[in-house]
């Protein structure tokens, strides 16, 4: 979707600014929220383009003025009232207002450092041959998806070279629709940033990992 969170490429917000690795946190409820996202995820009511799409769906006045983890907690409290797993009473008091959801069991503290070292892989078999191969020129489709989708506008249009071929992965548009199981050949595409900002801009290429259906032959 074309939202606040879309802003690569757009004028005004100044440079990123890098933090040091050991700047992760800039409060305990910094902690306590990225925490709380993990545990929750780790229920399985959702995906993880799912979470994404649902900070996506903030106002813009909100997301522009939100920092990262009040980002990261106002998809949290969405998705737990969307499923129904507490009451927006609930989360204003901070209190249980009835019995907790059935058929949800919480991981056990034993077992959640095994379980963020396995991770969740997203690769998937794919039902057709991919349709690009690495060295191939592509242009990414001028698209508008009302939903989320995981190509930024400032590449919607341009020409790129295929530099790497990934294999199947799961789609994230059709996965933050909650359509699950869908997949589709995924590949590394190289843009020369003149094809994106001009002959102003500084020498060099811009990456980006992009599905085939946002693609087509240039």
């Amino acid at each position: 979707m074309n939202g606040a969170h879309d802003m690569g490429g757009m004028h005004g917000f100044g440079p990123v600014q890098d933090e040091p690795e050991s700047d992760r946190f800039h409060g305990e409820w910094e902690r306590r929220a990225f925490a709380l996202t993990l545990a929750c995820g780790g229920l399985g009511q959702w995906s993880i383009d799912q979470a994404r799409y649902a900070r996506e769906l903030q106002p813009p006045p909100q997301y522009l003025t939100n920092t990262y983890y009040e980002q990261w907690l106002h998809g949290l409290e969405t998705l737990l009232v969307d499923r129904g797993l507490v009451t927006a009473e609930e989360l204003q008091t901070g209190k249980p207002a009835g019995p907790p959801p059935a058929g949800i069991k919480a991981l056990p503290a034993a077992q959640v450092v095994k379980a963020l070292q396995q991770g969740s892989p997203y690769t998937r078999p794919v039902d057709h041959p991919p349709g690009f191969a690495v060295g191939d020129r592509v242009r990414v489709r001028c698209d508008h998806p009302l939903s989320h989708t995981r190509a930024p506008r400032y590449v919607r249009g341009r020409t790129g070279t295929v530099a790497l071929y990934h294999g199947g992965h799961v789609f994230a548009d059709t996965s933050a629709r909650g359509e699950r199981g869908i997949a589709d050949h995924l590949y590394n595409v190289a843009f020369d940033s003149t094809e994106l900002w001009g002959i102003q801009s500084q020498p060099g290429a811009v990456h980006l990992d992009l599905w085939e259906p946002y693609l087509e032959p240039a």
